[in-house]
């Protein structure tokens, strides 16, 4: 359906109240023909957090809310300090693939005279982000032990200060004339870190393009896209951004009344990548892509506790290396369940085939090279959903029922304490909120994993040739 957009007037329908700075960010967007659709505006008011953008009538599914032009996009080839990105291109290549963005973010958000200085001066105070990264280690270790978070962040912080002292550091200390190491500081450099990861947007490849990445093509790197990042996210999402060649645009993807906020989507997030990305969660019963992981390494650990003598050791040794050669599994993996089941069935079902064969099994398997045979994807979806866990072998259910003890093992308390707090509206309400959105991690795990354990429990103490 065609869209009603047009340029946003500099005041009256397209903000609700008289804010200089989103007037100001307004006005410029009518300069670069950022067009928008009447039927919405921008207000903190109704919001779930900061700005946000209402519906002000009925709008159908389809319709354009609004459509920024390529040339509005904030990264490293619209900013002014282009030429010399372009031109270091080879210094700058990282892990990350970030690193010539953030150089441009340093430039422009330092600037008094940068061309993008409206829209950056709506964005939040960098004081304000709360992602576990500001977190103290102690914090973070008492809030979020056993979800997976604390491990996450601790490879950000490490790449981040070896990313800005190899590459960042002497680089701007060799451009003077646009840097300032004084200026353009570590801590600014990690606060703009957390802000791309929170607020912007990376194009999907292209189909061809897709083909290209199973032969290691890097994704587009990320971009800034004004007014589409002022958007909040839920699961059930309302609106979603859609690429052309010529520009972006945020499309309805279903029905949206007057008065509700316009939600976009960040992807199938579970609320642990939601707090460590973005800084905040999703109340656990409505986010529909929680997840819980179970790390290969406690996969391991359970069939060792279930290996009842040397020889049951060595062939778990075997098996094991079996698996890692197969590139199965691995030190860092991990198998994720959802709410319906495991995500990674194909990489569980056939760990748990190879770990409980029998010797002359698998000794057959090796020589026969039959993991070289897929397993029928529909079986083994069905064999991993909450509806066939039950149904599994006894041995394939004992083993992931230990396994998923040790998981839930690792956590500080366990399911009933959080439970308990969750219950409690008093004892919710002084929490600050990092322990409550801790909280919504932890007991969105838990809920998973104990789970898993309920439907594996029939299995758990089945004898080893049962």
């Amino acid at each position: 359906m065609s869209s009603d957009a047009k340029r946003p007037k500099i005041e009256g329908d397209y903000v609700e109240t008289r804010d200089e700075r989103l007037q100001n960010f307004l006005q410029w967007c009518h300069e670069v023909e950022l067009t928008i659709s009447n039927k919405v505006f921008l207000s903190k008011e109704g919001t779930v957090a900061e700005y946000g953008m209402m519906a002000k009538q009925n709008i159908d599914e389809g319709e354009v809310l609004f459509s920024i032009p390529r040339n509005a996009l904030l990264n490293q080839q619209t900013s002014k300090v282009k030429a010399v990105l372009e031109e270091s291109k080879g210094i700058l290549e990282n892990t990350s693939g970030w690193v010539p963005l953030l150089l441009a973010l340093m430039y422009e958000y330092t600037s008094s005279q940068s061309h993008w200085k409206p829209y950056l001066s709506l964005w939040p105070d960098f004081k304000a982000l709360d992602h576990p990264m500001f977190w103290s280690k102690e914090e973070r270790n008492k809030l979020l032990k056993g979800t997976g978070i604390c491990q996450a962040v601790e490879t950000d912080l490490t790449n981040i200060q070896n990313e800005y002292t190899d590459i960042v550091l002497p680089f701007i200390q060799s451009h003077s004339n646009l840097w300032n190491p004084e200026k353009h500081t570590l801590d600014l450099y990690k606060s703009l870190v957390a802000f791309v990861m929170a607020y912007s947007f990376q194009e999907p490849l292209k189909e061809e393009e897709e083909e290209e990445e199973d032969d290691n093509e890097d994704p587009n790197p990320p971009m800034m896209v004004p007014m589409a990042d002022m958007l909040n996210h839920v699961s059930n999402h309302n609106a979603k951004l859609e690429y052309s060649p010529d520009c972006l645009k945020m499309v309805a993807v279903r029905s949206i009344q007057a008065g509700e906020e316009v939600f976009n989507t960040y992807g199938q997030m579970a609320n642990w990548q939601l707090l460590h990305m973005y800084g905040f969660t999703e109340p656990h019963e409505e986010n529909v892509h929680d997840t819980a992981d179970i790390q290969n390494s406690v996969v391991h650990q359970a069939a060792l506790q279930l290996a009842q003598t040397e020889e049951d050791q060595h062939l778990l040794t075997e098996k094991w290396s079996t698996l890692c050669d197969m590139g199965i599994v691995g030190d860092k993996g991990a198998f994720i369940f959802g709410k319906k089941g495991c995500l990674t069935d194909t990489e569980l079902y056939t760990t748990l085939k190879v770990l409980c064969m029998e010797k002359d099994e698998f000794d057959a398997f090796q020589e026969d090279r039959e993991w070289e045979e897929a397993d029928d994807e529909d079986e083994v979806t069905q064999a991993l959903s909450n509806e066939g866990l039950p149904e599994l072998t006894p041995t394939w259910r004992r083993l992931l029922h230990v396994a998923t003890g040790i998981a839930l093992n690792a956590y500080t308390e366990g399911v009933e304490a959080d439970r308990m707090l969750l219950e409690d509206q008093e004892v919710l309400g002084r929490m600050n909120s990092r322990n409550r959105r801790a909280l919504q991690v932890r007991y969105g795990q838990k809920m998973i994993l104990q789970q898993i354990q309920q439907l594996t429990q029939s299995g758990s103490s089945m004898s080893k040739t049962s």
